[in-house]
């Protein structure tokens, strides 16, 4: 069968154009905005459908470069470290460090589950992590980042698996986490008139300010300042692993962001979070579109019943998770039903898929201040920090020597 090969930018040109595809799907199909699917997965897996049946009807083998979207991953949680000013944790108090010690020890619950149902399956343990918060709790991107390291390291279609996970874990996320709340609220018949109303039902990560024009300076230091989170993060990684330690690229850039951000409020230098959200959210979805376009839907499709089996329990996991542990902790008050809600959606999914779970709940029986700062703490500052260290804590395990 020929191979047809697409060139760098021919691949980021397509990569673009996925996205406005699924940019007009997501505005016309109420369910992938209902459920918060990204436009990138909606485009991408239509362009990978195509390059299926194109396939199978005996056309060529399409393959694309992703040198760019490499780039495009470290960019990305360059920008998320360079969001996480500690500054901002102060706000959260007491719930905040209940709820991340909550989701701490979710990561490792499902992770085990993840290994435990590997293991039942025949399969490499390995692959548990990606059935596991590798793809869960972790997401696409983390799913793609660590499935590179695992096919590196041997196992066949890591990343792909991770994917599928990441997929249809962001929607269970979406579906099942207000149905959570609204039995919790009901069977302990919460009233949200305990929960602070006088406060704003979101918070706002900075002060309003008069939008200003993008001047080359500010261009140029945005891109000059994630260059150094790169570049810096890469010479971390080589210091780590001639000393035997291996770390994903994504995560030592990050760090370095962490340390960027939280260093300029120490000299009084100014760091303009929106342009780096900007930048961050598009270096995202660019990456997505290049990951999913590429899919081979061919080797996916095999596990699907796999897939779809792993997902049925992982979702029962974090309910009873949720429901016995997290309400409980929290309080067992309305503001917890309402952080229960975001919880599903952070360890199912993604912060986002939280947040429109807990604006279902409190646009139905009323607003929750608390469960508006903490979970959203959670996601952005410590949820893919832990991940990384719950996930390097399973790879030293005897059983996974050999892996990543």
């Amino acid at each position: 069968m020929n191979e047809l090969k697409i060139d760098t930018v021919d691949t980021l040109i397509i990569s673009i154009i996925v996205l406005y595809l699924g940019n007009v799907l997501t505005r016309l199909i109420r369910p992938l905005q209902k459920y918060s699917i990204p436009q990138a997965v909606t485009g991408g897996l239509i362009v990978s459908f195509t390059i299926l049946i194109v396939s199978k009807l005996g056309g060529p083998q399409i393959a694309f470069a992703m040198e760019l979207r490499d780039a495009l991953l470290l960019a990305f949680f360059s920008t998320i470290g360079l969001s996480a000013k500690f500054s901002k944790l102060k706000e959260g108090g007491k719930p905040l460090l209940i709820l991340l010690t909550c989701a701490s020890v979710f990561l490792i619950v499902q992770n085990g589950t993840g290994v435990l149902l590997a293991n039942l399956f025949g399969a490499h343990p390995g692959y548990g992590l990606f059935a596991g918060s590798v793809s869960f709790a972790g997401g696409h991107g983390t799913a793609i980042a660590w499935g590179q390291e695992a096919e590196a390291a041997g196992l066949d279609q890591a990343g792909l698996v991770g994917i599928a996970f990441a997929t249809f874990g962001l929607i269970a996320g979406g579906i099942i986490g207000g149905p959570v709340a609204e039995m919790l609220i009901k069977k302990n018949k919460l009233d949200p008139a305990t929960s602070d109303q006088e406060q704003p039902m979101m918070v706002s990560a900075e002060p309003e300010k008069k939008l200003e024009p993008v001047t080359m300076r500010r261009a140029l230091s945005t891109v000059f300042t994630l260059a150094i989170c790169i570049s810096v993060g890469s010479l971390v990684n080589r210091f780590f692993f001639s000393a035997g330690v291996m770390l994903p690229g994504f995560l030592t850039a990050m760090m370095v962001g962490i340390i960027i951000t939280n260093l300029s409020g120490v000299f009084k230098k100014e760091i303009r979070q929106s342009d780096f959200d900007k930048v961050g959210e598009g270096a995202l979805q660019l990456f997505l579109a290049m990951s999913l376009m590429s899919l081979d839907l061919q080797s996916l499709a095999s596990a699907m019943g796999v897939v779809f089996t792993v997902l049925v329990i992982q979702v029962i996991v974090i309910t009873i998770f949720a429901v016995f542990i997290v309400f409980r902790v929290m309080g067992k008050t309305y503001d917890a039903a309402v952080i229960c809600a975001g919880f599903t959606g952070l360890g199912l999914g993604a912060t986002p898929v939280a947040i429109a779970n807990m604006n279902a709940v409190t646009s139905k029986y009323g607003p929750s201040f608390q469960a508006f700062l903490v979970v959203p703490l959670v996601g952005a500052f410590f949820m893919d920090l832990i991940n990384a260290l719950v996930i390097k804590f399973f790879l030293g395990l005897p059983m996974m020597q050999g892996v990543m």
